[in-house]
């Protein structure tokens, strides 16, 4: 007779790692709900590379299955790892203090904001009625405001911001979504939001010119809109530029002023109901579209008329919804579609700060709606389109850097790498922990302004990702800035520098990005981008390449 072997019992008490996206999404208020609703003691907290929780009673099965099928909706888990531990006799389950060290969390990426918060904020008899700066745990700025690691308040922008005894409340308080939302506040706690005339006599630093009269500033650049201006508007990673998009006469003018005369301007609607007059998004450009990331996303035109210069001669539109509490209020105020466009001047970094825009944008807009919490990373607004049904990312930015990409698992255990990107559309990307951690779009390096920003990018994420590379990597060509940058930085530390033509450089990152394992063979890849120099000392131009991930024919 076969006997069944025994189950083994669950051990009294476990020590839980939990990595990926696992701060500032709500994630250990989720973990103190479901710990008490089956009956267990402990604590979890924050530290450097995730989270850390130790449970112990009867259900720990249940609590470990639930961990992963109940997640808060922003969170991600990479990887989680149970083991037994020593029982602490805890009497409750607490919510302990962040714990330091060396940074491998990953960073949240700005979040659209949330239904619950959008019908706060629409809400006549709620606080935050007409709050541009309303958030919780499940949308908000993340990102743009974080100076450095762990996600605390203290180490973002809304530390400028000491909470009310209401929004302190909600934020201490487990049961609420708003328990440890960093950003958290309200009108009587939060950012202020004002309107001032451009060329006015500018207040000293960040803040609002104490002479300015107290009028509604979401209805008068609403009703400055309508009447034809232009404005510059401090949204989440930088300004905008916006002006009605049905009028030729403002976007012609927002055209001479920006030096812009046809690349396309992004647009802006307030909501899906909006947009519909103006395009007709298929289901999957409708989910990108709403999706938390709220991406610039390519659609066909409608049959509503826009101004023509919007964009010249093109057959698609780049549309994006509001995201942020600010636009959305501003965009159903105006009622109609917004030019929604980068606030600089053309090829140049979007502005960031109060005074930069005062000084820069003045020649551009008529008036500036401004706010005085302080931008961390500049972060231009991503884009995306649907091809062949999938949804395809153009621009990796605001919504989506600075998500890691999974590397293909044979790739898991290869050293740390810093790479420099190439001269145009730049990027920086840091490898570690089977993941390639891209930076947020910089731009164009030809352009210096673009050029020391993404100087202060390659310190700023080696800074707030505790990045140590063993090797270097970029581009063949021996101009590029990038090159050079990766030159002297090989010199100055001794690391080994891998140069990387261009072609094969896009083809082993198409076979990475969809974690082609090195041992299923070679990929033949088609790369059709223009330039690229090639090993002869030539320019090559669109190439059929023959590929593995070290070498190619």
């Amino acid at each position: 007779m076969t006997r069944t072997p025994p189950i083994a019992p669950a051990p009294p008490a476990l020590r839980i790692r939990v990595r990926g996206q696992v701060q500032g999404v709500g994630f250990r208020p989720f973990i103190w709900r479901l710990a008490r609703a089956r009956g267990l003691t402990g604590a979890v907290l924050n530290d450097a590379e995730g989270v850390l929780i130790h449970a112990e009673g009867a259900d720990l099965p249940g609590f470990l299955a639930a961990l992963r099928a109940e997640a808060p909706p922003l969170s991600r888990i990479d990887g989680l790892e149970a083991a037994p531990a020593a029982p602490r006799g805890d009497a409750d389950f607490t919510i302990a203090a962040t714990a330091g060290g060396a940074a491998r969390t990953r960073v949240t990426p700005d979040s659209a904001t949330c239904p619950d918060c959008l019908a706060e904020i629409l809400d006549p008899e709620d606080r935050r009625h007409g709050h541009a700066f309303a958030n919780c745990t499940h949308c908000g700025p993340r990102l743009s405001i974080l100076d450095r690691l762990p996600y605390d308040r203290p180490n973002t922008s809304m530390g400028d911001f000491p909470m009310c005894p209401a929004c302190a409340a909600e934020y201490a308080d487990p049961a609420d979504r708003r328990f440890h939302a960093q950003p958290v506040c309200c009108p009587d706690c939060g950012p202020a939001l004002w309107l001032e005339p451009a060329g006015a006599p500018p207040a000293e630093g960040e803040g609002r010119p104490e002479t300015l009269p107290q009028a509604d500033p979401i209805a008068e650049a609403a009703r400055r809109l309508k009447g034809g201006e232009i404005l510059a508007i401090k949204g989440l990673g930088g300004f905008h530029l916006a002006c009605d998009a049905r009028s030729e006469a403002a976007v012609s003018l927002l055209r001479a002023r920006k030096r812009r005369p046809a690349k396309p301007f992004a647009l802006m609607a307030a909501d899906a109901a909006a947009l519909s007059p103006y395009a007709s998004p298929l289901a999957e450009e409708a989910a990108l579209l709403a999706s938390a990331a709220a991406p610039i996303v390519l659609l066909a035109r409608g049959e509503a008329p826009l101004a023509p210069s919007v964009a010249p001669d093109q057959d698609r539109l780049g549309w994006m919804l509001a995201a942020t509490p600010l636009h959305i209020l501003l965009a159903r105020a105006f009622g109609g579609p917004l030019v929604m466009t980068s606030g600089n001047l053309s090829g140049a970094p979007m502005v960031t700060g109060n005074a930069e825009a005062r000084e820069k944008l003045a020649g551009f807009a008529d008036a500036l709606l401004l706010h005085d919490r302080r931008i961390a990373r500049r972060i231009d607004d991503g884009v995306a389109r649907v091809a062949l049904g999938a949804p395809r990312l153009l621009r990796r930015a605001r919504g989506h850097a600075p998500e890691p990409l999974p590397l293909p698992e044979a790739l898991r255990d290869a050293p740390p790498v810093l790479a420099f990107g190439g001269q145009l559309k730049a990027a920086a990307c840091l490898t570690r922990d089977g993941a390639a951690l891209l930076s947020h779009h910089l731009g164009d390096l030809d352009d210096a302004l673009t050029a020391a920003e993404y100087d202060r990018a390659l310190k700023d994420y080696a800074a707030l990702f505790d990045h140590a590379p063993a090797a270097l990597a970029c581009d063949l060509h021996p101009d590029y800035r990038t090159t050079r940058i990766a030159e002297a930085r090989a010199l100055e530390t001794g690391l080994p520098l891998v140069k990387t033509q261009h072609h094969h450089a896009h083809v082993a990152a198409a076979m990475a990005e969809h974690r082609w394992d090195p041992g299923e063979g070679e990929v033949l890849g088609l790369a059709l981008d223009g330039l690229g120099y090639g090993p002869d000392g030539t320019a090559w131009g669109g190439e059929l390449l023959l590929c593995s991930y070290a070498a190619y024919e």
